[in-house]
């Protein structure tokens, strides 16, 4: 069986994703620390045998390491046996969302509910995202008046497959368009391109969040 290059970027999300060190994965898997640094870093080859034991010790499936699963919509399989829902501290949303990523921006625009994808960073408890000048987060978020902006919804979520577990928060607040005097230092690459040079900030009213685990 013939690996691409993402089988590596696969196995090494995984393995951060449960925080094993090559050592700790190779314990797991029965194979070298220097062999499972290889598969991540080249294009490897491994047989079936070592993708099922890989995919055992990570918690998921050949075929997601193989990329079978990246058309697929998250959230099709089986719930887990006794899930439970937890609801989390506005300090514990905050820390999940940290990182940065993708969010969800949601609001009433003129055409009706939007919902669109940003990517984004949290900034001195801020969401910041960029969009472009002439678009719907700019046309249909601005009141017109000095001082007044409009309340909008973010939502940031991420899911477990394997696991079966996800954690999902949103924020609702106003949407303030920064002249370029008050951006902050960020550093925010939109996977949509083009021109897009205003930013936005989300200036939290409300934090709120859940995380879906076993008992």
């Amino acid at each position: 069986m013939t690996a691409g290059s993402d089988l590596g970027r696969r196995i090494a999300h995984h393995r951060e994703r449960l925080g094993l060190s090559y050592e700790e994965l190779a314990d797991r898997t029965m194979l070298t620390s220097g062999y499972l640094r290889y598969l991540e870093e080249s294009a490897g080859t491994p047989t079936r045998e070592t993708l099922i034991r890989l995919a055992d010790a990570l918690g998921t499936s050949v075929d997601e390491l193989l990329g079978g699963a990246t058309d697929r919509p998250p959230g099709k399989g089986p719930a887990m046996a006794r899930p439970t829902v937890e609801v989390l501290d506005e300090e514990e949303c905050k820390r999940l969302i940290a990182p940065g990523g993708i969010g969800r921006v949601a609001f009433g625009g003129l055409r009706g509910p939007t919902v669109l994808p940003v990517n984004y960073q949290f900034v001195d408890d801020s969401v910041i995202f960029r969009t472009r000048y002439g678009g719907p987060m700019d046309e249909d978020l601005r009141t017109g008046l000095e001082g007044v902006d409009i309340k909008i919804g973010f939502e940031v979520d991420r899911i477990d497959e394997a696991r079966r577990e996800g954690w999902s928060v949103l924020i609702q607040g106003a949407a303030q368009h920064l002249s370029p005097d008050q951006i902050p230092q960020v550093d925010i690459t939109p996977w949509a391109g083009g021109e897009r040079e205003l930013y936005i900030r989300v200036v939290p009213t409300q934090i709120t969040g859940r995380r879906i685990h076993a008992l």
